[in-house]
């Protein structure tokens, strides 16, 4: 009857297994391939806990189920990481509550006495054989997440549980954690014990919570129902938790962490803001890339940095630049040591007990795991600036392309230009001694060609060409260089001896042995030294990303200009040829007006009108000033024919170039651009 995907299913059990000759029944359940949350936690890379993304799904998952089977009015009454199982589904794994054998359904009486479960998580009320209800689940779920947080159990860990239950009893209802000292006396705490993985943002909340669960109280315990939903209290805080909107952003100035707790519909200007009293970038100069090397979108609320349904600082992250900076050359200092770690870093030959030495060596792998992550996380906002830059040279190549594109346009306009022009003149030249002449005509006609040849300087884009493809170059370089790829074998290598020395010490007995640490802070030493040579190169290798960047915004207005001038200049020649076309037609129909050979002229121009010629005869513009042209010899008209032919035999021809232009256009943006990425 149960149907909750957090409570595993129970499925038939299959024909094949009937004949098997048993004295208890069969029970079959769905298969989860992801092993139990007991196999998780004893990875020695957990030593000190989960990741906050793992943390944050389990309270998710498990409190789901819980709630679930609390509405079914059951208890599970031995909830511990042996019965929580993983599922992988669809890339996501889901926890699941497993073996409700010693489940009590509520509908057969709400108090219970049978003692069951197992005792290391089992709720104060069952130690002293008392009645008890649905908080003994709390306290159980409780005791889970804090060791799934601190990789230990929050009360005298290291004890038999009914050696701490005496201790433990008197706590007061705040305290979340308990921890015996060299001298035998017993400290409480209101906070969780570092070292953790939780961002500060969560602690906070996550330290309350805990503070519901662990209550020795049972009815205390859980916070009691809000009177407002009817749903107890620690389940709403739990709500609370998972329903946060924390960005989480590295700055790569620093190579720091910053979490920041977003407002309902809050602007990206008003994230900036804040940025800027955390970090002093101020927010004009900020740079926010996703992994992906995308910039965050101004006109979008800030609630574009998260994602919905991933949670926790080590699954997604915002990567912060400095815009006014293009070298990062730190110093960045590797994150510190907790006390234990930076005890024995100072004396490495101090001999310590079995048990002191594993919580020690604990903090130590965990360090040395922490300064690998570190750097994956500079790895990764080294790609993300890599990545920023391609989609930079993407739109440098296709303003490259447009601008090539017009140029070789205004080009081909220019030489057709220039050749029509200088036919222009010569002709002009052999028919002026006895036909039309006009001086101030050609004196316009040379300004145009004077004109036209300073337009050509807007055609020269080399230099442009050159800085861009060098640029290329050294993107390409960059590409290929080894700092493009991870270089974090050496400390990979280093944290898997940290853990083989950690398994080695868990295997020793205990009892009344003593070791150094000589051979773990060696290997401290050695991954700090090994993180800070692949930061320098790293840095080294990001700072050359960012100038190869800022030369593709500083080159990018520069095209914009050569583009504007080719475009200008194109426009410029286009109509000084409208205009000598436009007077050499002005001066055909005033021969064709006043030439006995109209008729001639007419007969050989497709199109030519042959409206009475005192329509279109030039008129001056007051209508007393007589045009100037009029006043010119006219031409004989065979001439004008030959001239008009002429045209029209260049204006095919500038059409023919115009066209190779464009097919020549399509060719380069057809040219297989992809090894630039």
């Amino acid at each position: 009857r149960l149907n909750h995907p957090n409570v595993v299913k129970a499925c038939e059990v299959p024909e094949e297994m009937n004949f098997l000759v048993n004295d208890v029944p069969l029970l079959a359940m769905e298969y989860c391939s992801g092993g139990d949350l007991r196999k998780l936690l004893n990875k020695p890379e957990n030593c000190c806990g989960l990741k906050e993304s793992q943390i944050l799904s389990l309270l998710s998952d498990i409190g789901s189920g819980i709630q679930y089977l609390h509405e079914n009015r059951i208890i599970h009454r031995d909830l511990k990481p042996e019965n929580i199982v993983l599922q992988d589904e669809g890339g996501k794994i889901v926890h699941k509550i497993i073996d409700l054998g010693y489940a009590k359904d509520l509908d057969q009486g709400s108090l219970c006495t049978s003692f069951v479960g197992t005792l290391q998580y089992l709720a104060p009320e069952l130690f002293e054989n008392k009645s008890y209800s649905g908080t003994v689940d709390y306290w159980s779920f409780g005791t889970m997440v804090f060791e799934c947080i601190a990789g230990f159990r929050p009360f005298l860990h290291n004890l038999q549980p009914f050696t701490w239950h005496e201790k433990i009893k008197k706590k007061d209802p705040k305290h979340i954690f308990a921890s015996e000292e060299m001298n035998g006396e017993v400290r409480f705490s209101t906070h969780l014990p570092q070292p953790h993985s939780l961002c500060s943002l969560i602690v906070d909340p996550m330290e309350n919570w805990l503070q519901l669960m662990l209550n020795w109280d049972p009815q205390q315990r859980g916070g009691g129902l809000d009177p407002k939903t009817s749903r107890p209290k620690c389940f709403l805080l739990m709500d609370h938790i998972l329903n946060l909107k924390i960005v989480h952003m590295l700055n790569m100035t620093s190579a720091k962490i910053v979490s920041f707790l977003l407002q309902p519909e809050e602007s990206l200007h008003s994230l900036q803001i804040r940025i800027e009293f955390e970090t002093g970038i101020s927010s004009g100069n900020q740079e926010l890339l996703l992994e992906t090397g995308i910039c965050l979108d101004p006109r979008k609320p800030a609630s574009q940095c998260v994602i919905d349904g991933v949670r926790g600082w080590d699954s997604y992250m915002v990567y912060l630049f400095d815009k006014s900076k293009t070298v990062y050359d730190g110093p960045f200092a590797s994150r510190s040591l907790s006390d234990c770690v930076n005890y024995i870093v100072q004396d490495s030959k101090i001999q310590l007990p079995i048990p002191q030495l594993r919580k020690v060596w604990a903090e130590a792998v965990h360090y040395v795991i922490g300064l690998k992550e570190d750097y994956s996380r500079l790895f990764q906002g080294q790609r993300a600036a890599m990545l920023s830059l391609l989609r930079y040279n993407a739109n440098l190549i296709k303003m490259k392309n447009n601008m090539v594109s017009a140029s070789q346009q205004l080009k081909a306009k220019l030489e057709f230009f220039h050749q029509s022009i200088r036919l222009d003149l010569e002709k002009y030249s052999d028919q002026m001694a006895y036909g039309i002449s006009s001086e101030k005509m050609l004196k316009a006609w040379k300004e145009m060609e004077e004109k036209a040849s300073q337009c050509a300087k807007a055609k020269d884009i080399g230099y442009l060409d050159e800085q861009i493809m060098a640029l290329h170059t050294e993107i390409v370089e960059l590409q290929k260089s080894p700092y493009a790829r991870r270089q974090g074998e050496v400390m990979e290598s280093l944290e898997q001896r940290a853990i083989d020395l950690y398994k080695q010490l868990k295997t020793r007995p205990p009892d009344n042995a003593y070791s150094d640490s000589t051979d773990m802070v060696k290997i401290i030493v050695q991954t700090v030294q090994s993180q800070d040579r692949v930061l320098k190169e790293l840095f080294g290798h990001l700072s050359k990303l960012l100038g190869c960047k800022q030369k593709i915004i500083d080159l990018l207005p520069k095209i914009e200009v050569a583009l504007n001038n080719i475009k200008e200049a194109d426009s410029l020649v286009m109509q000084m040829q409208g205009k000598r076309q436009r007077e050499i037609w002005h001066l055909l129909k005033i021969a064709c007006t006043q030439s006995p050979s109209r008729s001639l002229v007419s007969s050989s121009l497709e199109g030519t009108a042959s409206a009475p010629a005192a329509t279109w005869l030039p008129q001056s513009s007051s209508g007393n000033v007589p045009h100037p042209l009029l006043s010119v010899p006219i031409p004989d008209g065979e001439n004008f024919v030959h001239v008009i032919e002429e045209n029209l035999y260049y204006l095919e021809l500038f059409s023919s170039i115009l066209q190779e232009a464009r097919q020549e256009q399509n060719s380069v943006l057809n040219f297989d651009w992809s090894w630039l990425k």
